[in-house]
């Protein structure tokens, strides 16, 4: 395909995991890049200025010392502070792909919908925590939503050309991380080192301790709900420890429809730029015959948030809000070796029985809830 016909790329976390890899595809591919952006002004943020030199470059949280750097650096170029992600998202006849970290990306993902673009969205907790609002900046701008998580891109794929009320259910897999198969007494002295050695993919220290407590299931379990309408009933899980199948969708009739492929992320990321078309990729043919595939249930009683998260969902408004902003905390605890590993599911579920639900009508009113749910997670990490 013409890498020109594709509207041209806001990339969001430009120098994470997902935004190298989308510089990566967008580069092979011949697509334009309009701009990018970064939490930090780092060296790799100016890297990737210059070999884009027609991007606009934004940082979203720079030092005083960064913002000097880069303004003699790019000079009008660049544009500072938290509101430039929003700013460049909402710029019409763009495709925003999102791989911002955290619910700071929210305002962004908002911004793209209600400016009518193509929103590839990787950052989950837009969805997670600010489902209600994507809704209505997809209804009110016209906005397309497109999944970059490799299981719902598969369910994505999955559901082209079918009805979907024929569907069943939706089959999320997951590797069951680096402690698939211990219980929960097990889990109580893992160290954070065990716990980011993930046997899959490659992430970030968050969404891969996310993948240890199965939470980052969790999450992709609320996010299937808001991108395809269906109830949690109708949405399952089920380990897969090779990550081969991403996802698969039973229907009515019991037949199953699998998305199969290499766990690399650049296969979701090319599939939402290139969307309805599809592009050659990077890998070459896929090995089946030199596969086994093997599926087992989850734990749920080792690894409790996984039924957490179905139960904020069910609970919907700001419940979801509240997971995840307690989980950040949580996970940030752990990480710093406040925590154990098993105390993070009793900070998780200690705030959401304690911050109230409420509806979500607007950005602040997930800012406002995502402020009070931290406030009581950190007070619960100091008493773990």
């Amino acid at each position: 395909m013409d890498g020109a016909a594709v509207n041209p790329l806001v990339i969001l976390g430009a120098t994470g995991s997902i935004g190298r890899q989308t510089l990566e595809v967008a580069d092979r591919l011949g697509i334009p890049v309009a701009a990018v952006a970064a939490r930090s002004g780092s060296g790799e943020l100016l890297a990737i200025a210059a070999t884009h030199p027609d991007a606009i470059v934004a940082v979203a949280a720079p030092t005083a010392a960064e913002q000097e750097h880069f303004a003699a650096e790019l000079g009008s170029r660049v544009l500072f502070g938290a509101d430039s992600l929003s700013e460049l998202a909402g710029r019409a006849g763009r495709t925003v792909v999102n791989g911002v970290v955290g619910a700071a990306g929210l305002a962004a993902s908002v911004a793209a919908l209600e400016a009518g673009n193509r929103l590839a969205l990787a950052n989950k907790e837009s969805l997670v925590a600010g489902g209600p609002v994507l809704r209505a900046a997809r209804a009110e701008g016209g906005g397309e939503l497109l999944p970059v998580d490799s299981e719902h891109s598969a369910v994505m794929q999955c559901l082209a050309g079918e009805d979907i009320a024929a569907v069943r259910r939706l089959i999320l897999t997951a590797s069951g991380g680096p402690f698939r198969g211990r219980d929960a007494a097990a889990l109580a002295d893992v160290t954070v080192a065990e716990a980011l050695a993930h046997p899959t993919w490659t992430m970030g220290p968050r969404i891969t301790i996310d993948s240890a407590t199965l939470m980052n299931k969790a999450f992709e379990v609320i996010e299937a709900h808001y991108l395809f309408n269906l109830d949690y009933d109708r949405i399952d899980v089920v380990v897969h420890p090779q990550s081969i199948v991403h996802s698969l969708v039973e229907f009515v009739d019991g037949s199953l429809k699998a998305h199969l492929g290499e766990p690399d992320m650049r296969v979701p990321i090319q599939y939402a730029i290139t969307y309805p078309d599809r592009a050659t990729g990077a890998l070459p043919p896929f090995p089946l015959a030199e596969h086994t595939l093997t599926f087992e249930p989850p734990d749920r009683t080792a690894f409790p948030l996984l039924e957490l998260g179905y139960e904020a969902g069910r609970r919907g408004d700001s419940a979801p809000a509240v997971l995840n902003a307690a989980d950040e905390i949580a996970v940030q605890a752990f990480l710093d070796g406040r925590i154990g590993f098993s105390a993070i599911p009793r900070v998780v579920g200690g705030t959401l029985e304690r911050v109230s639900l409420r509806k979500l009508e607007s950005v602040a009113d997930v800012v406002a809830v995502d402020v009070e749910a931290r406030s009581v997670a950190s007070e619960l990490t100091g008493s773990c």
